[in-house]
């Protein structure tokens, strides 16, 4: 039996929309505005929840064990940024922070086919990456219910491990299955559907707070400056020169 999809909230047609295809570029624009607007009020109120996951993920950081997101899509994609960008942050191993995206690799900048529906692959990948009980896994799925983020979630479970959910409708099965529910619900996007936009900057926001506090909790910031930076071009030599002198004052 197929899925009512029209239920989802992040499916919903947005009112204050309908006539977006009439409008000036501008009020174009400030309509997609008024409703980012809302992004920031949907996560502030999942706040106690992304400090609770901060707290797991920092433990597991200090017991030597690492963060997977796993996610198809935008969703998997804003994973894998967030990941990607640890190293040179907080000059971290790449192995600590890993973003997993149905489809591999291929998949960030072309969509593969059924590969979100496909439940076992996630379990596949998992594995891959020799994925434990001391790990922490962090499912994103703006609706809540992709297939392969739900199997990722299951083997996580099976093997003990902390599982932590990120999505955007009420009452989500991704929400009902982990330890900690992220869910900030963004509402009714500007574009019907297009979960990259408000759902995508709710979800970007969310990953922004779990990896930068984490990082601060296990000693990887100073005050608020980044002191493990890692020198890989100019810009962030300068950056590491700027710091120090802020240090020795």
């Amino acid at each position: 039996m197929s899925e009512n999809f029209s239920a989802l909230t992040t499916e919903k047609i947005n009112p204050a929309t309908v006539n977006i295809d009439k409008c000036t570029t501008l009020e174009m624009v400030k309509l997609i505005n008024d409703e980012d607007k809302k992004v920031a009020l949907a996560v502030e109120s999942v706040l106690p929840e992304i400090a609770r996951a901060v707290d797991v993920i920092a433990e597991s950081f200090n017991r030597g064990g690492r963060l997977f997101y796993i996610g198809a899509g935008t969703s998997g994609r804003l994973g894998v940024l967030d990941a990607s960008e640890c190293p040179p942050t907080f000059g971290v191993s790449p192995n600590m922070v890993q973003g997993l995206i149905a489809g591999g690799e291929g998949a960030l900048i072309k969509a593969v086919e059924g590969a979100e529906d496909n439940r076992s692959l996630a379990e596949n990948d998992l594995s891959d990456k020799n994925f434990c009980a001391e790990d922490i896994l962090v499912g994103i799925t703006a609706s809540g219910r992709t297939p392969y983020v739900l199997g990722g979630i299951d083997f996580a479970k099976r093997l003990g491990a902390t599982t932590v959910g990120i999505s955007c409708v009420e009452n989500s099965a991704l929400s009902k299955v982990v330890d900690i529910a992220i869910t900030p619900i963004t509402g009714a996007e500007a574009l019907t559907g297009s979960t990259r936009m408000k759902a995508g900057t709710a979800t970007k926001m969310v990953l922004n707070m779990l990896t930068t506090a984490a990082m601060i909790k296990t000693g990887k910031v100073r005050g608020n400056l980044m002191v493990c930076v890692q020198a890989t071009n100019d810009k962030l030599r300068d950056r590491i020169k700027r710091i120090n002198e802020l240090i020795d004052k």
